[in-house]
């Protein structure tokens, strides 16, 4: 396996994390439900994989989740979007949006970013 860097791209304040809502699932624990979308540019590199994860803690238990992969077009930008379901047992919090790549971005600009609760 590749080793992989990981770079934050936003950490979710208390007010997004309160109106993210936790749902029961049929099966034990709850679970929130994140639409996510990151426009992102990354100067000097094109054509590599990369992934928007979100990271968290449920508890004392760090979890992560891949909402999208993507290659990073000709123009160095990529759009990466999803929904991330995070599933909970405890407690929801350290909540971050993260770019994973094999390969470190010496420069990286996010053009835009969405994060909402899925109603």
């Amino acid at each position: 396996m590749l080793p992989h860097q990981d770079r934050l791209l936003h950490a979710l304040t208390d007010q997004q994390l309160a109106a993210a809502q936790p749902r029961s699932r049929a099966s034990a624990g709850r679970l929130v439900e994140l639409e996510v979308a990151a426009w992102l540019h990354l100067p000097g590199l094109s054509d590599l994989p990369v992934s928007l994860l979100v990271s968290y803690r449920d508890g004392e238990h760090l979890r992560e989740v891949t909402v999208d992969h993507g290659r990073i077009d000709c123009r160095q930008r990529i759009l990466l979007s999803g929904v991330a379901r995070l599933p909970i047992e405890r407690s929801l919090h350290d909540v971050e949006l993260r770019l994973r790549s094999a390969v470190p971005p010496a420069g990286l600009r996010v053009e835009e970013l969405f994060v909402q609760p899925v109603t």
